[in-house]
């Protein structure tokens, strides 16, 4: 990740319900991200499963990359999916968006 989406961390902070500087790099968002979700992990982990439902992370794909990727840190892991899923939802709504946008005014409601 080279550079973040102008949506990335507006989305990360409401659906986490958290606040991260706009401008963030990836590496820092990466680490603030992580640092989250651990003390979620440590201290809350019902909102920490509360929240990654709210933001949609494949529940089987985290257990099968946490168990895979066993030892590695585990906030840091689920928080490269929580960015993921939130640059999928992204690029789904700039795609409806466009498609949307090509439809003929006529055929609109």
């Amino acid at each position: 990740m080279s550079s973040i989406s102008p949506e990335l961390v507006p989305a990360i902070n409401k659906s986490l319900e958290i606040s991260l500087p706009d401008t963030i790099s990836p590496e820092e968002l990466r680490k603030k991200l992580s640092a989250h979700i651990n003390t979620l992990i440590n201290n809350d982990f019902e909102k920490l499963v509360f929240l990654l439902y709210r933001v949609d992370v494949n529940e089987a794909r985290m257990r099968a990359l946490l168990a895979h990727k066993e030892g590695e840190n585990a906030a840091g892991l689920i928080a490269d999916l929580i960015i993921e899923r939130q640059l999928q939802k992204i690029k789904s709504r700039q795609q409806f968006r466009q498609r949307d946008n090509n439809i003929d005014e006529n055929e609109k409601w």
